[in-house]
């Protein structure tokens, strides 16, 4: 009986002994193999995308949101009362400074003149007669044949006569002053809009509407909002001359016009802690159009030969910013930077990188010190600068 417990109790010690020993060797295994696949990932090359650090001048750009508005708005207003005869334009057209755009009947300011005409004929002739008679009382006065009244009287009409002559002058003036008002013609060049008023109606000089709308295009303004914070630097600028301005398309994919900068407004918005700015941009081509919404770039300045990188490759960590450089074998490296704020699709590197060397601008999520890479030359810093001049606005 006692042998038989000996027994028992030496297989189940045995059957223990394997089974521990069965794992160990699994483990071992499972270990080797995570280590060998392990290896093998580090070895196999990872598809990235790189991009050479080039050096080029990086102009600096601020953006805001902004709104086309017309360089001038004029509503054109009759400025003598009488009948509409003719509207000499079509809704929407294009015209000139100095065009006709419309007549009043002429004939009142055309009497109004003939009689001025008259009235100074009548007075010219009233006072050469007095003059005549003021010098021929002065020779009677040395003869002692008049009073001094007589030639006081007569010095006194003279100059009541040439008095009503300027007064004829005047009105001379006046009315052909409103005879040239019955012409109405455009102040400025501009796009007419909706006629307001149809031929045969009455027009009046205080007529609260006016005629027409009449507003100017080329060139045209924009007004657009940026942060307080940059105004040093743009009144900076601004001592050096005239700032580029471009307008864009909403999206900012479309440029649609190149002016400068005009003003920057005397106060700054204290809900929104921004200051507006107007800009000026010809427009012959209409492709700004009064009310539009836009993007508006103002040309801060260019830094010259800065060593450039897409934005996309500056990564960071606990240690800062850094870039993955790729070796002439293939292989990267983690590299702390010194970079400026990314202009759009560039970043500036002040320390750190060299010219020429590649780094990685895209698909780093999989990469380590050491990785070995499959690097693809997507576009290089060379042209990542070149996108500046179009679309690299902070």
């Amino acid at each position: 009986m006692r042998a038989r417990r000996w027994v028992i109790g030496g297989l189940a010690l045995f059957a223990v002994i394997a089974v521990t020993a069965w794992l160990v060797r699994s483990r071992s295994a499972t270990r080797a193999a995570a280590q060998a696949a392990s290896d093998a990932a580090a070895q196999r090359a990872i598809p990235v995308v790189s991009a050479t650090v080039a050096r080029r001048d990086v102009p600096t750009w601020l953006e805001g949101l902004g709104t086309v508005i017309a360089y001038n708005t004029i509503t054109v207003k009759s400025q003598v009362d009488g009948r509409l005869d003719q509207v000499l334009f079509k809704e929407g057209d294009a015209v000139k400074k100095g065009q006709v755009l419309a007549l009043i009947d002429p004939r009142p300011f055309q009497i109004q003149l003939h009689q001025a005409e008259g009235a100074l004929a009548r007075d010219r002739a009233q006072l050469a007669d007095l003059r005549i008679n003021a010098e021929r009382n002065k020779t009677l006065l040395q003869q002692k044949l008049v009073a001094q009244q007589a030639v006081d009287d007569s010095v006194a009409q003279v100059g009541q006569l040439e008095g009503s002559v300027e007064v004829d002058k005047a009105a001379i003036e006046s009315a052909r002053l409103n005879l040239d008002y019955a012409r109405i013609t455009s102040p400025v060049d501009g796009v007419t809009g909706v006629r307001l008023v149809d031929p045969g109606n009455l027009v009046h000089a205080n007529d609260a509407n006016g005629m027409v709308v009449v507003t100017q295009l080329d060139p045209i303004a924009v007004i657009f909002t940026l942060p307080q914070d940059d105004l040093p630097r743009i009144a900076a600028q601004m001592e050096h001359g005239k700032l580029e301005v471009r307008a864009y398309s909403r999206d900012g994919s479309t440029l649609l016009g190149t002016g400068h900068l005009e003003l920057v407004d005397n106060q700054i918005n204290q809900a929104t802690a921004t200051i507006r700015l107007k800009a000026i941009l010809p427009n012959p081509h209409r492709a700004l159009w009064p009310n539009q919404f836009v993007k508006a770039r103002l040309l801060l300045g260019t830094r010259p030969d800065a060593l450039v990188v897409p934005s996309t490759a500056l990564q960071r960590g606990p240690n800062g910013t850094f870039v993955y450089v790729i070796g002439s074998d293939d292989t990267v490296a983690a590299r702390t930077v010194k970079a400026d704020a990314p202009l759009g699709q560039i970043a500036i590197v002040d320390a750190g990188l060299k010219e020429g060397e590649r780094v990685v601008a895209d698909g780093q999520s999989q990469l380590r010190a050491g990785s070995k890479v499959a690097p693809r030359e997507k576009s290089s810093g060379t042209e990542q600068a070149g996108l500046l001049g179009e679309n690299a606005a902070p």
